[in-house]
């Protein structure tokens, strides 16, 4: 239930806070610019940052990146959550790229959120619970106090199978930019 909820909202053109492998998540659909600009506002993320998407399956993000031939995203990993920078599509806004060539991609381990991507048939940005610049919503009680009045929909459940943010690593070179 919870899932079609949070897909519904994501459909209408909302914004959700969801669990995510290390930490809560907020998002939207990529492709609704007028949710992604919200997103921004909400978090008071300056847009040049770029923002990243996640997805249930390497197929989900066919039209918003561009990899070369030899490559591939690689699997899951469990233990360390892994966001690539990756060539972005011709067509991804700037809102979601940032000022940046590439686009941040992750292929979600945490089974909510992999349900919500699969739901809505697309992939979902994910930007963490917080506004820019303070600590991340550490758990429910203070997600819904930070998140309730600005949000569509809280979705329930828990973050892992990791703990904090995904290491970011740019999948050309393998150069970590932030590590675990």
């Amino acid at each position: 239930m919870s899932i079609d909820q949070a897909a519904a909202t994501l459909h209408r053109g909302g914004v959700i806070a969801y669990p995510t492998e290390g930490v809560f998540g907020l998002g939207c659909l990529p492709d609704n610019l007028v949710a992604v600009r919200r997103l921004l506002d909400i978090k008071q993320r300056d847009a040049t940052k770029g923002l990243i998407l996640i997805a249930a399956n390497a197929a989900q993000f066919d039209d918003w990146i561009e990899l070369a031939e030899e490559q591939a995203l690689p699997d899951i990993d469990l233990a360390v959550p892994v966001t690539w920078i990756v060539t972005a599509a011709r067509q991804v806004s700037e809102l979601v790229r940032g000022e940046h060539d590439g686009i941040a991609v992750r292929l979600t381990s945490n089974p909510i959120a992999k349900a919500i991507c699969e739901a809505v048939q697309s992939p979902i940005v994910s930007t963490s619970a917080n506004l820019s610049g303070q600590a991340v919503a550490r758990n429910r009680a203070e997600l819904h106090q930070q998140f309730d009045s600005l949000v569509d929909y809280i979705v329930p459940g828990d973050c892992g199978p990791s703990s904090g943010p995904s290491e970011i690593r740019v999948l050309s070179t393998g150069e970590v930019l932030r590590p675990h």
